[in-house]
């Protein structure tokens, strides 16, 4: 007998959060990635066999509605006020303030994880976030496990020069 799909939003539902949040940015569109998601999942759990993993599955599809929301916006544009200046960062990720002692909450992570580039943010969310091992990580992305390994790498300590760490509980 299956779990009813209601326990797997709640057991699931921040992780997916915090997944499509480090894709897409917190917001509307990582709400959005997630309601798509758990509408897709709740149309195919009669489906899903009893020994599947669940977590691994909900991410998988977190991962295919993060890009099509990707996909949605680079094909419709983004109106601004004012052009970005060239050259800026849209990240938090940065040297820290020397001395600082501030206090970081899960919201700053997944802004940071957010903007790190493609490949590494795909790394770290899918495997520090998700807690997806790197060989599914390497699947859902469609990478070789040693190149996920090193774009996790590369976006943590990027993440730890800003004073962040995906590791620590916020």
């Amino acid at each position: 007998m299956q779990a009813p799909f209601e326990r797997a939003v709640q057991a699931h539902g921040a992780r997916v959060l915090r997944v499509v949040g480090a894709v897409l940015g917190p917001g509307a569109d990582a709400e959005d990635a997630w309601s798509e998601t758990f509408l897709s999942a709740l149309r195919a759990w009669p489906d899903l066999p009893e020994d599947a993993d669940v977590a691994g599955w909900l991410v998988t599809i977190a991962h295919r509605k993060a890009v099509d929301v990707v996909r949605a916006s680079a094909r419709r544009g983004t109106v601004v006020a004012e052009p970005p200046e060239p050259g800026r960062r849209t990240a938090a990720v940065g040297a820290p303030a020397a001395g600082s002692t501030a206090h970081v909450d899960a919201l700053d992570l997944v802004a940071a994880v957010a903007a790190l580039p493609p490949r590494q943010r795909e790394a770290v969310a899918y495997h520090h976030l998700a807690g997806l091992p790197h060989p599914q990580v390497a699947r859902l992305t469609g990478r070789s496990a040693a190149a996920v390994r090193r774009s996790a790498a590369d976006g943590v300590a990027a993440l730890r020069r800003a004073g962040l760490d995906p590791e620590e509980p916020a």
